[in-house]
């Protein structure tokens, strides 16, 4: 089935991102969201981001154009019937997430896809009010701010048609993503996973008075950032370890010991969220902020990732 028309439900950061990817691409775009002001605040962060898609890969698709959204209200309702793929994004609450989910499935085709931006909730736990076609909802779970971020997770539940999961893999290339399929529903999925594990380290080690809040992101960018972004953990262990198969047994070989080690001493100091471990972390956070512009580090930080995703995708 063509995708001409996408629903948008939910127009926070990630929703609002994706409106701007889908419209980008050409596509009409219905959006709903129920917080006051909404409508307004969609409409200023799509001005702010279309000179950066214009930027992406081969540029707007043509018809591209901010005209062809509409911000329908508080909920799509029967307009529902109008789409041809779901992307909802409603916060992380599973209960809320029953109920929207629930309704979109009412309202819209059978054979939509419901996909949604979830965080870490599988979507096997918010598809129980779903009565007509529960088998087309999946997770297509992206990476902030998803305009810019290559990798979508799609996640089936144990339902989910199979031929929807791969029609949602090959929507989202058509937008220029890079679409994963986790076969086992696990909480947090994968990236947010891999986030926890080094965030939770990095709030450790600051609050330990180990290193800045501002070093601490300096380690991060000038280190293990830039080689994960070229070549991942795994290769880029293997390539450590001397290159291909036997490059990565003699990584894990040499440094497994190691590792062992540390983590016994990261687990015995992991970071706990109490109020005076959460009161001290912010506060060297605040202080390394203290001299930020917001704006003109989101507005770096999206000129920079433009550049670098070229870059990568060039290679």
């Amino acid at each position: 089935m063509a995708i001409k028309t996408v629903g948008v439900v939910g127009t926070g950061l990630i929703g609002a991102s994706w409106t701007g990817l889908f419209l980008a691409h050409g596509l009409r775009v219905l959006v709903a969201d129920p917080a006051p002001g909404a409508a307004e605040k969609l409409a200023k962060y799509l001005e702010t981001i279309w000179p950066t898609l214009a930027q992406l890969g081969p540029g707007l698709a043509s018809g591209a154009s901010l005209a062809n959204y509409e911000f329908v209200g508080t909920s799509l309702g029967e307009r529902f019937a109008e789409v041809d793929f779901v992307q909802e994004n409603a916060p992380e609450k599973q209960q809320l997430k029953t109920t929207v989910v629930g309704e979109i499935d009412a309202k819209t085709r059978p054979d939509v896809i419901i996909a949604s931006s979830s965080s870490g909730i599988p979507s096997s736990q918010f598809v129980s009010e779903c009565r007509v076609n529960p088998a087309r909802v999946l997770i297509g779970h992206p990476f902030n701010p998803p305009h810019l971020m290559p990798l979508v997770e799609v996640v089936p539940h144990p339902g989910t048609d199979t031929a929807k999961t791969e029609e949602a893999m090959a929507f989202y290339r058509s937008l220029g993503k890079k679409p994963v399929h986790l076969r086992k529903e696990v909480p947090g999925f994968v990236a947010n996973r891999l986030q926890a594990v080094v965030c939770n380290e990095a709030y450790s080690l600051v609050t330990r008075g180990v290193l800045s809040a501002e070093d601490l992101d300096l380690c991060m960018t000038s280190s293990l950032g830039p080689r994960w972004a070229v070549t991942g953990p795994l290769v880029s262990n293997a390539m450590g370890g001397g290159g291909g198969a036997e490059g990565f047994r003699h990584f894990i070989e040499h440094l497994g010991p190691a590792f062992d080690s540390w983590l016994e001493d990261i687990r015995a100091n992991r970071f706990q969220s109490t109020k005076e471990s959460l009161d001290l972390l912010m506060a060297r956070v605040d202080e390394a902020l203290s001299t930020s512009d917001a704006g003109a580090l989101e507005a770096r930080r999206d000129r920079l990732l433009v550049q670098m995703l070229r870059l990568l995708s060039e290679s």
